[in-house]
């Protein structure tokens, strides 16, 4: 039981844009992924989700190969982009429902947890709105409650606190530990490091389309050669220097 990732190369168009991605995630594991613009961070999503074809590598969840079974892959995960995607036809109950009907889940049985989702983040009295209707913050906190009603084994979450206000935050950390107290597994890309250290128990960078290292930030800043008082700003200018000398 657990997210594998072996020798994952891939990218767009024939161009390789990520190289020998080797990443493990284990039930009760939240990992973040982070880097520069343009590290690959986005290209291994896609990879993941099985939006891009690999070039070379393989990537299990719990057993079960993309490649081979992509429909039983998928039904075990869930996706926070960092762009909300809605439908604009589709009421907020509605957007519930459906996700009820895609991960076949019992409507009597969850219904409640979606409820209780919804009040979490303010949008209870909020059921019969279009995605019209919704700010940018609030369509990000019906993605949230879209997938952790989902409750998949694995969570992929892209860049989440963009939007959100302060108590949204706290609430998104307190399902995302929740998650990983219920042993679900978490993928989050963010450069918000200072809140996400609070989510994740280790990051692992990606820098030019490689993994570099994988530790929690006591280790991420002593393999860059940082110091304890340094600001996780000084990490992203370390990496930026460190593309610079490949290019």
């Amino acid at each position: 039981m657990a997210l594998k990732i072996e020798n994952l190369s891939g990218g767009y168009s024939g161009i390789t844009v990520i190289h020998d991605i080797n990443l493990t995630i284990e039930p009760g594991q939240a990992i973040g992924l982070i880097g520069l613009n343009g590290a690959g961070k986005s290209t291994t999503i896609k990879h993941l989700l099985g939006l891009l074809r690999m070039q070379k590598g393989t990537i299990e969840l719990n057993g079960v190969n993309l490649t081979q079974s992509p429909t039983k892959f998928k039904k075990m995960i869930a996706y926070i982009p960092e762009t909300p995607i809605l439908y604009p036809e589709l009421t907020l109950k509605e957007h519930l429902e459906l996700v009820i009907l895609t991960y076949g889940l019992d409507k009597n049985k969850v219904w409640d947890r979606a409820v209780q989702l919804c009040k979490m983040f303010r949008l209870d009295n909020k059921l019969d709105w279009l995605p019209t209707n919704f700010s940018k913050g609030m369509q990000q906190k019906v993605m949230i409650v879209c997938a952790f009603l989902a409750n998949p084994d694995l969570l992929v979450i892209d860049e989440p606190f963009t939007g959100l206000d302060p108590l949204a935050v706290a609430n998104f950390i307190d399902l995302v530990k929740q998650a990983t107290a219920n042993q679900k597994m978490v993928l989050m890309t963010t450069h918000v490091l200072a809140e996400a250290q609070e989510a994740v128990q280790k990051f692992a960078v990606l820098n030019d389309g490689s993994i570099q290292t994988i530790g929690d930030l006591k280790q991420i800043r002593e393999f860059y050669g940082l110091k304890p008082s340094d600001s996780f700003d000084r990490l992203y200018q370390v990496l930026n220097q460190e593309q610079n000398k490949h290019e």
